[in-house]
């Protein structure tokens, strides 16, 4: 009887346990199959917030790539100049914000780019005023292959030092060189073709045709009244420029150019047609922190109305050295004669003498001052002060 109750009693514990395990065996499958509801609804959202993601990253790299597929940059540069004439006795003082300068570049792919330049001059633009809104470059350029490129539209013209890159923080003395200004005539820019050739290593050539220049009496048949500035240009007879240009040797430059115009008048009627020809070399050499720049330009001009005036023949030189104390100041010497009138028996060459000093605050932020002395067929002296920028 014992034994009976002992296993009645040990089957109905068993039964017991096999119950509890039963009913925590359906327990456990529920919360399993909840949290595998939970787990499919996590994978679902990750899915989600990675396609999220991803679009996100396509929108940020598209947008990336159109920002670095168009640029933006300018200069500028405020003058304050204090000259004496010695020969009229007249003192010019004045404030001038001389340039404001807009740059817009895009990159359509990694050959073909477009390029171009808006100018302020002197502040204000209009009738009766002194400054002028002028497009100075509007151009595209094509790579061909890594020896070819070419360039159509409204271009600085390959000729000089500072024609192509002038900057103000690229260049010493508040005013730009009057070489450059009145021979070459810097800023010079025209609408036509260039064909860039990298020969070699440090040797290049350009090939260009362009609208050319316009001459006559009433220009005085000085050069630099004859820029047209791609404005209705005249383009009877066209301009044809070369340009080699040599920088295998580091810190040497070397470069000349020549150009060829028919007919300066532009086939002006009852004046002698005038043919020119433009010269132009020169040498830039760095070593540590000391350069030193040299430049002659000359124009040769046919015609007798030019002749008759002294300008058939136009030339003048520069020669500047300079030294970079350090990051943040230079210093600068640089002695210039030219003559728009060279053809004429008289003496009429003039001959001018800076010395100064620039600061950098930023590599791209410049202050400068020079002293300035203008002697030959001319006679002043004074001081000149300018802050310039690019970005």
């Amino acid at each position: 009887m014992k034994k009976t109750l002992i296993a009645a009693t040990l089957f109905s514990l068993l039964a017991s346990n096999q119950v509890m395990a039963s009913d925590e065996t359906t327990e456990l499958r529920q919360i399993i199959e909840q949290q595998q509801k939970v787990l499919k609804d996590l994978e679902k959202r990750l899915e989600q917030t990675e396609k999220r993601v991803e679009a996100t990253a396509d929108v940020v790299e598209a947008s990336a790539s159109s920002k670095s597929a168009t640029t933006i940059g300018g200069y500028g540069e405020l003058h304050y100049n204090n000259i004496s004439n010695n020969q009229t006795g007249e003192d010019k003082k004045e404030f001038d914000f001389h340039r404001f300068v807009l740059f817009v570049g895009h990159e359509f792919n990694s050959s073909t780019r477009f390029f171009s330049e808006l100018e302020v001059e002197h502040s204000i633009a209009g009738e009766s005023q002194n400054g002028e809104v002028e497009l100075e470059q509007a151009y595209i350029e094509h790579d061909f292959n890594e020896m070819f490129t070419g360039k159509a539209g409204l271009f600085l013209m390959p000729v000089g030092i500072i024609n192509e890159t002038h900057e103000p923080t690229a260049f010493y003395g508040v005013e730009r060189n009057p070489v450059e200004k009145d021979i070459i005539p810097a800023t010079w820019w025209e609408g036509g073709i260039n064909l860039n050739i990298k020969a070699a290593p440090g040797l290049a050539f350009d090939t260009v045709i362009t609208s050319g220049l316009y001459l006559d009496q009433s220009s005085g048949y000085k050069i630099r009244n004859g820029r047209q500035k791609v404005s209705e240009a005249k383009g009877e007879d066209l301009a044809y420029t070369g340009r080699v240009k040599y920088t295998a040797v580091p810190g040497l430059e070397l470069a000349a150019t020549v150009q060829y115009q028919s007919d300066l008048t532009q086939g002006t009627a009852d004046v002698d047609s005038a043919a020119a020809t433009l010269l132009t070399a020169h040498a830039i050499y760095s070593i540590e922190h000391f350069t030193v720049k040299a430049l002659y330009a000359q124009w040769n001009i046919d015609g007798k109305e030019a002749e008759a005036l002294g300008r058939d023949k136009q030339n003048g030189f520069y020669i500047e050295p300079a030294y970079r104390i350090n990051e943040q100041f230079g210093v600068f010497a640089r002695y210039n004669e030219w003559d728009n009138n060279a053809g004429d028996s008289a003496d009429t060459k003039k001959k001018q003498t800076n010395v100064g000093v620039n600061y950098w605050l930023h590599e791209n932020v410049v202050f400068k001052a020079d002293y300035e002395n203008i002697g030959g067929a001319a006679d002043s002296d004074g001081f000149n002060l300018g802050v310039g920028y690019q970005f």
